[in-house]
C-alpha cells in the first residue's frame, strides 16, 4: 500500500528532530576567529606580561559598558571586536586569559601582543611581548587543547573553516627602523632594501600560518604611519604627515599585496585576502569632516603637540566626546574610526579588499560549507527514515515538500547539516 502524504510528512519531521537532537551548540556552530599581530588588534594579552606596552589603566576602555580598561588600545572596541560583532560571534578572548578553556576554545583566540613586528628585534624596548613566532607556537598549542576537547578531526576542520586576521608591519618602522636616528636597521639597510627584507620575512610567517591550518586569512597592510598624532608631534611639519614614514608605507603595502598573490597562486586558492589599511584609514585622515570627525590630527588622549607625546594615562588631556576624534591616543584609532575600517572590510570594493570583501567571503564559504555538509550527509547518513524517504522519489516541488516549507518557516535558520540532510532526502532516486 502506498504511503500517504501525511505519513511521509511525519517521517520528515521525525528525521529533522532526530538530526536536531545531535546538532552542535550555538558556540560550536559559529565560525572560529583567530587574531595575530600588534597593538591594533591586541585585546589584552599584554595584561598578563611584565611589559610597558599595556593598556590596562584608565582612561583606556572609558566607553566600554563597564567603563574599565581591558587591555585594548582603544576607548572602546577595537577592530577584531567589531569584526566579531559583524559576524554575530562572541568576542575572542586573549590566549593568555585563564578564562580561555572548555567551550570558550570553540570561539577562537586572540594571540596578538602590543609592540611586536615582523622582526624579532622590533619592540625590544618593551622587553616581554609575544613575538610573532611565539604567537604561532601558541596557535599550535591551542590546537592541541581544541583537539583534546572535540577530537583531532573536528579540531582540524574547525581551524580550516576559521577566519583569521593578521596585522603586522607598522612597528617595524616606528618602533625599529625609525625609532631613533641612525638605528641599527637604518644603518644596515637603505629603506627599499629594508622593506624587501621585511616582505621576505613576512612571506615565511604567512606560509607558516597556512601550514598550521589557516585557510581564510585577512592580511592588513600598514596604515598612514606618518599621519598619526605621535609622528605629527615628533616628525611632522606644520601638521603635515611625515613624508618619510608615508614613503615607507608606500613601499611596503604594494609588495605585501604581491606576496599574497604569489602565495595564493602557489596554493591554488584565495586563502590570503589583502586589506588596504592605508586607504581605509587615509580616507578619514585626509577628510575627517566627511566622516563626522572634528579632527584627525589631535589625539583624544595624550599631551604635548597634537596630544602625541608620551602615553595616554589618567593625567593626560582627555577629550569629552571620543566620537569626534579619529585618534584615541598617539597611535591608535578610536572605536568609531575602527568601525569605519571594518565597514570597508565588510562591503568595500577591491580597492580596499582584494580579491573580495568579508561579506563575499562569508557567502562563498557558506556555500562551500553547505556543499561539504551535503557530501558528508551522502557519505555518512543512512538512517532507515532517510533511506525510506529517498525511496519515495519525492522531488523538491512535491506537495509534501511545499507543505513542509509552508508549515515550518523556521526551517531557514537551521544549521547547515540539517539543511543538507533535507536537500539530500529530496533527491529523486537514480
Amino acid at each position: 500500500m502506498a504511503e500517504t502524504p501525511s505519513a511521509i510528512f511525519s517521517a520528515v519531521v521525525v528525521t529533522i528532530l532526530a538530526v536536531l537532537g545531535g546538532c552542535s551548540s550555538p558556540s560550536e556552530a559559529a565560525r572560529a576567529f583567530f587574531v595575530f599581530g600588534d597593538s591594533l588588534v591586541d585585546n589584552g594579552n599584554n595584561n598578563y606580561l611584565a611589559t610597558t606596552a599595556r593598556a590596562d589603566a584608565p582612561p583606556y576602555g572609558i566607553d566600554t559598558p563597564s567603563h574599565r580598561p581591558s587591555g585594548r588600545f582603544s576607548n572602546g572596541r577595537n577592530i577584531p571586536d567589531i569584526m566579531s560583532e559583524q559576524l554575530g560571534a562572541e568576542t575572542t578572548l586573549p590566549y593568555l586569559s585563564p578564562e580561555l578553556r572548555g567551550e570558550k576554545l570553540l570561539v577562537g583566540a586572540n594571540f596578538a601582543s602590543a609592540g611586536i613586528g615582523i622582526l624579532n628585534d622590533t619592540g625590544i624596548q618593551f622587553v616581554n611581548i609575544i613575538r610573532i613566532n611565539r604567537q604561532l607556537q601558541y596557535f599550535e598549542e591551542y590546537q592541541k587543547k581544541l583537539s583534546d576537547l572535540i577530537g583531532a578531526s573536528q579540531a582540524e576542520m574547525r581551524v580550516n573553516q576559521a577566519l583569521v586576521l593578521i596585522t603586522l608591519g607598522g612597528n617595524d618602522f616606528v618602533n625599529n627602523y625609525y625609532l631613533i636616528p641612525y638605528s641599527f636597521r637604518s644603518r644596515q639597510f637603505a629603506l627599499p632594501d629594508y622593506v624587501r627584507y621585511l616582505i621576505s620575512e613576512y612571506y615565511k610567517i604567512l606560509q607558516r600560518l597556512y601550514d598550521l591550518g589557516a585557510r581564510r586569512v585577512i592580511v592588513t597592510g600598514t596604515g598612514p604611519l606618518g599621519c598619526v598624532p605621535a609622528e605629527l608631534a615628533l616628525r611632522g611639519r606644520n601638521g603635515q604627515c611625515d613624508s618619510e614614514l608615508q614613503r615607507a608605507a608606500g613601499l611596503f603595502n604594494p609588495q605585501l599585496v604581491q606576496i599574497l598573490n604569489r602565495l595564493n597562486s602557489k596554493i591554488g586558492s584565495d586563502v590570503f585576502v589583502s586589506a588596504n589599511a592605508f586607504g581605509m584609514h587615509m580616507n578619514y585622515v585626509a577628510n575627517p569632516q566627511a566622516f563626522g570627525f572634528t579632527t584627525s590630527k589631535i589625539a583624544c588622549c595624550g599631551q604635548g603637540p597634537y596630544n602625541g607625546i608620551g602615553l595616554c594615562n589618567a593625567a593626560s588631556n582627555l577629550c569629552p566626546d571620543r566620537d569626534k576624534y579619529a585618534f584615541w591616543d598617539p597611535y591608535h584609532p578610536t572605536e568609531r574610526a575602527c568601525r569605519i575600517v571594518v565597514s570597508h572590510m565588510m562591503t568595500g570594493s577591491t580597492e580596499f579588499m582584494n580579491p573580495m570583501n568579508l561579506s563575499t567571503i562569508l557567502s562563498v564559504d557558506a556555500a562551500s560549507d553547505a556543499a561539504a555538509a551535503a557530501a558528508r550527509v551522502r557519505a555518512r547518513v543512512r538512517t532507515p527514515s532517510v533511506d525510506w524517504w529517498r525511496e519515495t522519489s519525492m522531488t523538491a516541488t512535491s506537495p509534501v515538500t511545499l507543505a513542509f516549507l509552508v508549515y515550518f518557516p523556521i526551517f531557514q535558520p537551521f544549521p547547515s547539516p540539517v539543511k543538507a540532510l533535507v536537500f539530500y532526502t529530496h533527491e529523486r532516486k537514480e
